[in-house]
């Protein structure tokens, strides 16, 4: 079962700390400027609204503790590695993906902001532009992303979103397009790995939005 989480919102319709993320959704979707972040705890979540974004912005929460026999279980990250990941405020909404070098999380590349995007594809662009990015070097770095979703895009060659296409994100689709036509024309022996978040933290590729 899933870790319940709480979430922030500073800057939205309505301000306060939600125990739902489909409530804080509500609060930030369509909404210029929304600051929000999620917690694992309430205490956490409380003390940080009554704080500053700024404050927050980009800072890890509280990781799950884990026994030293799961962690042993999830080993540790592979370096070099190039992680990758994508941010929307709002679903669909605003979003954007990035692609940085693991160790340090020097960035390497950014794209978006898109309009009336999903995170879903967010993180298979993210992906295929990583893989792009890795044959285009003649680097043998493995990838990472925390999405399990995206990842098994990719690896079936399709982004499956059922998101409507519109006048506002068919330059998205285009990528879309683009990013499924690089995976049919093109192999690549790039290892494609899923980041454990709860084992090892927050992807470097993360906004710090969450």
């Amino acid at each position: 079962m899933a870790k319940k989480k709480f979430y922030v919102v500073w800057e939205g319709h309505k301000k306060g700390v939600f125990t739902s993320w489909n409530v804080c959704k509500k609060q930030i979707e369509n909404f210029k400027g929304a600051q929000y972040k999620a917690f694992v705890s309430k205490d956490e979540a409380e003390k940080a609204f009554k704080g500053r974004y700024e404050d927050y912005k980009g800072k890890e929460t509280k990781k799950v503790m884990l026994s030293s026999e799961e962690l042993k279980k999830y080993g540790k990250p592979v370096f070099p590695s190039l992680s990758v990941d994508a941010a929307c405020a709002g679903n669909p909404g605003r979003m954007e993906y990035r692609g940085v070098v693991s160790e340090t999380k020097r960035q390497l590349f950014i794209q978006g902001p898109f309009e009336k995007g999903t995170n879903n594809i967010g993180e298979f662009l993210a992906l295929v532009h990583g893989l792009g990015y890795l044959k285009q070097k003649e680097l043998s770095y493995p990838i990472y992303s925390d999405s399990k979703i995206a990842i098994k895009w990719v690896q079936t060659g399709q982004c499956r979103t059922n998101l409507p296409i519109s006048s506002e994100n068919q330059q998205l689709f285009d990528l879309v397009k683009r990013a499924e036509k690089w995976l049919k024309e093109n192999k690549y022996t790039t290892q494609i790995l899923k980041w454990e978040t709860k084992a090892w933290g927050e992807i470097p590729a993360d906004f710090g939005r969450k």
